[in-house]
């Protein structure tokens, strides 16, 4: 094997994954069990003022992505995966997971300015 910049983005792939398993599965466990959720729908670092209505599926999405990430890491080191298989579904769950992630943020933000914005021009 010689190395070249495809082993190294292999490796930098598969090291990553660890760690966003972890924060992936810590976010859903905050969701369900903690009640916490200061983590759900964040645009700029902010939570929308209703969290608790989109808390169930920035729940499903972090425990379907780190679970995911989870199985990939067990099934590479088993060797169950080949290499084209394990990274295919290694990106596509970092994709579908980012894409996912950032759609619900900003629906759950742009909800609550339509209700802001209504309740402005009620008032008006």
């Amino acid at each position: 094997m010689v190395f070249d910049v495809s082993v190294a983005l292999t490796w930098i792939l598969f090291l990553a994954l660890f760690p966003m398993a972890f924060f992936w599965l810590r976010r859903a466990w905050r969701i369900l069990v903690r009640r916490d959720f200061s983590e759900v729908g964040l645009k700029n670092g902010v939570s929308p003022p209703n969290a608790t209505q989109f808390a169930p599926y920035e729940m499903a999405i972090n425990l379907i992505a780190g679970t995911v990430a989870a199985v990939v890491i067990v099934a590479v080191l088993l060797g169950h995966l080949d290499y084209e298989t394990w990274t295919a579904i290694a990106g596509s769950t970092i994709w579908c997971k980012f894409f996912a992630s950032f759609g619900l943020s900003r629906h759950a933000h742009a909800k609550a300015a339509r209700e802001a914005k209504a309740l402005q021009s009620g008032k008006a």
